[in-house]
């Protein structure tokens, strides 16, 4: 299989948060933002946000679409935003 057609595969997508203190999220597809109150990704089912207090991204890897985070979270919102112009990273690597 080429790198091409490995890239199209559709990564499922989970989320699973526990006890609203550590979130792990599968099916990442590209960041757009994060500080320590927001965390902003695109995932195969739309945008993504996370907000809270004291978020920390412990790991990111979008090649495996898996990203997971620590902190106060508050509130995981989804949005039907699926057309991104650019990512935080797509941005930082052109």
């Amino acid at each position: 299989m080429n790198q091409e057609s490995s890239k199209s595969l559709r990564q499922p997508h989970q989320l699973i948060l526990e006890e609203r203190k550590s979130l792990f999220v599968s099916g990442v597809q590209d960041v757009d933002s994060f500080d320590e109150y927001r965390v902003v990704v695109f995932t195969n089912l739309g945008k993504l946000t996370v907000i809270g207090k004291n978020l920390h991204v412990n790991t990111l890897n979008v090649e495996n679409g898996e990203l997971s985070l620590e902190g106060d979270i508050d509130a995981v919102d989804y949005s039907e935003e699926t057309d991104r112009k650019t990512g935080f990273f797509a941005s930082l690597f052109r």
